[in-house]
């Protein structure tokens, strides 16, 4: 039986949970008084229509916000440095009209794509293409009209705080997407699209895009980038140098790519050695075209070097078309190695993002192609898969390398140990999956004990949907300015540090990490470290 004392801190405790609903529901009673719901100050939809807060995603702490308001006001404005991205050359160079709103902000979005497939919209609906059905094309109203009709879904995603900034940010809509407003709005971003000053380069500008990298294949022609240089643009679109394609020996379709790389550098493969100087061919091209850095998305992060005659070995095998898996898993790992060794000598910013298994579903992958939701993160392991290349060139005044990761549990144990030792490394921002507020959070809180901030490379998009590049960055700058204003809250740093430190993280750090080709020795350290702030150019 229960005791005397047992009963009264059961009754105590009722008690406390009576009271604590009762004032809860007197909260929710005050609040919805006003403006038949919430407050003005938690609203999203202004007297004139859908407007956006502008405290949003700043942190709610009645101390920490306003000091977060004030950081984020000397970044709010600074221009976008945009290193890492999937935005098509081909669609800056023509700059023609976007051809409608799903076309431009619905189908290509694969964060928008995988949860509707995830709640049972078939990919159809969506407009994504079917390889056994070429020229078949949805129509796009329809295909908004899903998207809309399926808006509820996307609460508290990043998805629906991207795309809220670029509906009424960039486009002025005064409604949310919902099955009613779906046609109104259709035909309104359908009449935007069509004026002179929502064209792609025009947006650009309007965007404040200071510089922008694309991702190009090795054996990319670069003619678009050409066509743009000459009218002016050359340095601020450039090309990335992206050679997974060539660095995978069992990737169907990898011989193909071979004789491609063959026309566009010159060089005849017949082995190891060829291929070798084929690659190093084609980045001399892309450093020729403006480009500051290379991209490698392998499976692991692993580093080890082969000998000579056994990466001939294998590359003769699968020439021949009968190479093993186990033979090119290794042999991507020696390319990564060959790859630092290269950017050491050629200057381009190495970037790697290991641990996301492509394609999960391979019948998916089959009928739609690539990209259409299916990566998913795996566990990745950095100490020993990078030992190898750090051990060569960690030290190395000309490497820059730049480790991103989608599995955050190895923030804090492994990549801010090694970038708060190596001078050759650099953390990527929180990259894909963990691009989200929270996502962001964890990672200063993870790596800023390690790594400081200047160990870090500022914020990259990662994105092929262009419009959606100011809402990312905005996102960024509002939850490092409210994590600079918690330490200035908890008196470890001091405002005037904490404004120097954001403006570095929107637009010192990356400007200089990814630098052009030999106009510095490895990572400088941010304007304004050693000698106290100083305004941007």
């Amino acid at each position: 039986m229960r005791d005397a004392t047992t009963s009264g801190l059961v009754v105590d405790a009722f008690t406390w949970l009576a009271s604590m609903n009762a004032f809860a529901s007197r909260v929710i009673e005050d609040l919805s008084a006003a403006n038949d719901g919430w407050p003005e100050e938690y609203s999203m939809v202004s007297e004139t229509g859908w407007s956006l807060h502008p405290d949003r995603a700043l942190p709610s702490d009645p101390v920490v916000r306003p000091i977060a308001r004030e950081i984020l006001t000397a970044t709010a404005t600074l221009p976008i440095v945009s290193m890492h991205g999937h935005v098509d050359a081909g669609l800056l160079a023509r700059d023609e009209p976007f051809p409608d709103p799903a076309s431009l902000l619905v189908t290509p979005d694969h964060y928008l794509v995988r949860m509707l497939v995830s709640q049972g919209v078939p990919h159809d609906a969506l407009g994504v293409p079917r390889r056994d059905r070429p020229g078949a094309v949805a129509d796009p109203r329809e295909v908004w009209r899903t998207f809309a009709t399926h808006w509820p879904l996307f609460r508290g995603t990043p998805t629906r705080y991207w795309l809220e900034h670029v509906f009424v940010e960039v486009f002025g809509l005064d409604e949310r997407p919902s099955a009613d407003s779906a046609d109104r709005l259709f035909d309104l971003l359908s009449e935007r699209l069509e004026k002179p000053e929502f064209r792609p380069l025009a947006l650009f500008d309007e965007f404040g895009i200071e510089i922008l990298a694309t991702t190009d294949a090795a054996t990319a022609t670069l003619s678009d980038h050409a066509d743009l240089a000459e009218r002016g643009w050359g340095d601020r679109i450039v090309p990335t140098f992206r050679p997974d394609a060539l660095l995978h020996v069992d990737r169907p379709g990898w011989q193909a790519d071979v004789a491609l790389l063959e026309a566009r550098s010159g060089v005849a493969i017949s082995g190891y050695r060829d291929l070798v100087r084929a690659l190093e061919e084609r980045r001399r091209a892309f450093v020729a075209a403006g480009a500051r850095a290379t991209d490698h998305g392998h499976l692991s992060a692993d580093t080890t070097p082969l000998n000579e005659a056994e990466a001939e070995r294998i590359v003769s095998a699968a020439l021949r078309g009968d190479v093993s898996a186990a033979d090119a898993q290794a042999f991507s790992g020696h390319m990564l190695f060959e790859m630092a060794r290269m950017s050491a000598e050629d200057g381009l910013v190495m970037q790697l993002h290991p641990g996301v298994l492509r394609d999960h579903d391979r019948a998916v992958a089959d009928l739609r192609g690539p990209d259409v939701g299916y990566d998913i993160p795996v566990t990745t392991e950095y100490v020993r898969a990078l030992r190898p290349v750090l051990e060569a060139f960690g030290h190395h005044p000309g490497l820059r390398l730049v480790l991103f990761t989608v599995d955050e549990d190895t923030f804090s144990r492994e990549l801010a140990p090694i970038a708060g030792v190596y001078p050759a490394v650099r953390l990527g921002a929180p990259w894909w999956f963990l691009d989200t507020p929270d996502g962001m959070r964890r990672f200063r809180e993870a790596v800023t004990d390690s790594a400081g901030f200047a160990n870090t490379t500022g914020f990259v998009d990662d994105t092929r949907a262009f419009c959606s590049i100011p809402a990312r960055h905005d996102l960024a700058r509002r939850i490092d300015a409210g994590f600079l204003a918690r330490l200035v809250a908890e008196h470890r740093l001091e405002v005037d540090e904490a404004i120097e430190t954001a403006v570095d993280l929107a637009y010192r750090i990356p400007r200089q990490a990814y630098a052009p080709p030999h106009t510095a020795n490895a990572f400088p350290r941010p304007s304004g470290y050693e000698h106290g702030a100083k305004e941007h150019k």
